[in-house]
């Protein structure tokens, strides 16, 4: 699978976007898009931030979830010193 490298880079990790987080990402409205970089950027600086509600969402695979609002999602891995972009969607009610 070909990941992209991130743009931005804050202290020692990265951001790398798969192409389905890319494509499901140019769905989404400007409005969206800007608050997911600054969740973005939080993720960069502390996985714990408490406005990313970061949580292991499947621990076999070793995938990771993080909010950008109440109702969107975005889903990573994590290997070495990047963070792989896997997807973003509308959380399930």
């Amino acid at each position: 699978m070909f990941y992209s490298r991130a743009k931005k880079v804050i202290g020692k990790m990265k951001l790398l976007y798969a192409p389905k987080f890319k494509d499901s990402f140019c769905q989404f409205p400007e409005k969206i898009k800007r608050k997911f970089y600054q969740k973005a950027s939080y993720l960069l600086r502390d996985i714990r931030h408490p406005s990313l509600h970061t949580k292991k969402y499947d621990k076999a695979k070793g995938i990771w979830q993080a909010r950008v609002n109440r109702d969107i999602r975005f889903y990573f891995l994590i290997k070495e010193d990047s963070y792989i972009l896997l997807d973003i969607k509308h959380h399930p009610k």
